[in-house]
């Protein structure tokens, strides 16, 4: 009698060094596409699971159908973060046009004092960055405008741009609003505002040190006088444009004392959309703006009228027209600050996020699927005896994927999937990765020089990332310090029986086992 059953083709276990070649293999593919050619990763990434699953198919005896049944579970497990993201993404529209993003900054720019600089450059970059979870949104406006003024001043522009750079990335990893914040605890297992928690463990004492830093530096300054004409070109047009008042910050206040209540992430978050909404009805906007903001962002429109103006016959008109008090020679100038920083929100401006996490994980999957993570992950975990040792292993493994891929969204992603299982076999909480992930590949992402970060930045300040990554002292501060936190036995969290994390030693506490 025939036997009709379908013989289950036996799978080929993967070596280490073909998981290796894999994986470089993909780093090639990513690095010609971002470093050479100047694309974005997403299609690379594509090209990468491809190979993946090709090998995972012709040669590991994998069928189809279980490689893209792995695909579709891998992208399954993302989809919390990117209902979150596109919440941010509402978020930031309807903050902005209400007047709760701009008010922050108006009054960041006032705290300026010449005694203080660093310390005030180092505080406003990281309330921006906060209030907009965009590091390069703030380097691309606000530090622009504080190098101007360091520069008057005497301040050298590689100390000054390393500060900027500390706080906009302080702001933009703390912030709920940032992309990489979502993602560090969507590839961890973790919610967000949990990973917000933990990372209070590691980046609030290095911000503190980061702090006296540039207090003791900006002794050394104290006696230049600050270009007063930006700053109050900057908060004239602001006020015009926005609504400017202490209430708009009911807003953010809302949503951290939600996030300190433990509430959950997206009700938190819409809880701040319908704040700010509710602002934009009181200042006369109809549904029908709030419901265009929420869906596309926020357009300029005084600034936009300077940043676009012919000449300074043009600029003057329009300083008439909306009684502005700013020097005509500036106000193009600010004009362009203020459109660069405030073009942001809407649930549509964060699909490339989105697209780009899809992308990511349609790749780590097809790694997981086939084995190949696994074999990385046996390799390295064969060598850790110790939780410090582990968190040393995640902070080299995004900087290396930072160096040799070439963007902070993969140095999150590909760690964050090859440790996800070691992590939850030791019994350390998720929160302890996601926290991890963004020391490391959130942060060190700027100081190499072809990432995408790195070359950002060397390009806008126009120095080498050689001139300010020194200077950039909480970026590359951060990693050392949580690694030595660890190893102290300081801010390590096991995951409890109910899944809740609980903070012990560097041992898992009995009662856990």
């Amino acid at each position: 009698m025939p036997n009709n059953e379908v013989k289950q083709t036996e799978k080929r276990k993967p070596t280490l060094a073909l998981s290796v070649l894999m994986l470089a293999i993909a780093a090639a593919l990513i690095l010609s596409g971002v470093v050479i050619y100047g694309q974005d990763v997403h299609i690379m990434l594509i090209f990468s699971a491809i190979a993946v699953g090709a090998v995972g198919i012709l040669y590991l005896k994998y069928s189809y159908a279980e490689l893209e049944q792995g695909i579709i579970e891998g992208i399954m497990t993302t989809m919390q973060a990117c209902l979150i993201l596109y919440t941010v993404g509402v978020l930031i529209g309807t903050w902005i046009h209400s007047g709760v993003v701009p008010t922050m900054i108006y009054y960041g720019l006032s705290i300026l004092s010449p005694s203080i600089f660093l310390f005030a450059t180092l505080v406003i970059c990281s309330i921006v960055s906060l209030a907009t979870g965009t590091s390069w949104g703030t380097s691309g406006t606000v530090g622009i405008a504080l190098l101007g003024i360091a520069i008057g001043l005497g301040i050298p522009a590689p100390l000054t741009v390393g500060v900027i750079v500390s706080g906009a990335y302080a702001g933009d990893k703390m912030s709920p609003l940032s992309d990489t914040t979502n993602l560090a605890p969507a590839v961890s297992g973790t919610d967000l505002f949990q990973h917000i928690r933990a990372m209070c463990w590691t980046t609030g004492p290095t911000w503190l040190i980061v702090a006296i830093i540039t207090i003791v530096l900006g002794f050394n300054y104290a006696g230049g006088t600050l270009d007063y004409a930006k700053i109050g070109g900057i908060q004239d047009v602001i006020s015009k444009e926005f609504w400017v008042s202490p209430v708009a910050l009911l807003a953010p206040i809302a949503v951290i004392v939600l996030s300190a209540l433990r509430k959950p992430a997206l009700p938190s978050l819409w809880a701040g959309v319908f704040i700010a909404a509710a602002f934009m009805f009181i200042e006369g906007y109809d549904y029908g703006a709030v419901l265009n903001v929420m869906q596309n962002g926020y357009t300029p429109t005084v600034s936009a009228e300077l940043a676009e103006a012919a000449d300074e016959a043009a600029l003057a008109a329009l300083l008439a027209k909306h009684g502005l008090t700013l020097d005509v020679s500036i106000a193009k100038e600010v004009g362009n600050d203020i459109v660069e920083l405030m073009s942001a929100g809407g649930l549509q401006s964060m699909n490339w996020t989105v697209s780009l996490i899809i992308c990511a994980f349609v790749f780590g999957s097809a790694m997981n699927v086939c084995g190949f993570i696994k074999a990385i992950l046996e390799a390295v975990a064969s060598r850790v005896r110790s939780v410090g040792g582990l968190i040393l292993s995640v902070v080299i493994s995004c900087l290396v994927c930072n160096f040799f891929l070439g963007d902070q969204y993969l140095g999150i992603a590909m760690p964050g999937t090859m440790y996800k299982e070691t992590f939850d076999k030791m019994g350390l909480h998720p929160r302890m990765l996601s926290r991890t992930l963004e020391d490391s590949g959130t942060l060190t992402s700027v100081l190499v020089p072809w990432n995408t970060c790195g070359a950002y930045h060397a390009q806008l300040f126009n120095l080498s990332v050689a001139e300010f990554g020194p200077y950039a002292f909480l970026n590359w501060m951060n990693p050392v310090i949580a690694v030595l936190m660890t190893y102290l036995g300081i801010g390590i969290f096991w995951r409890g029986k109910d899944g809740e994390p609980v903070r012990g030693g560097k041992t898992r506490p009995p009662e856990l086992a």
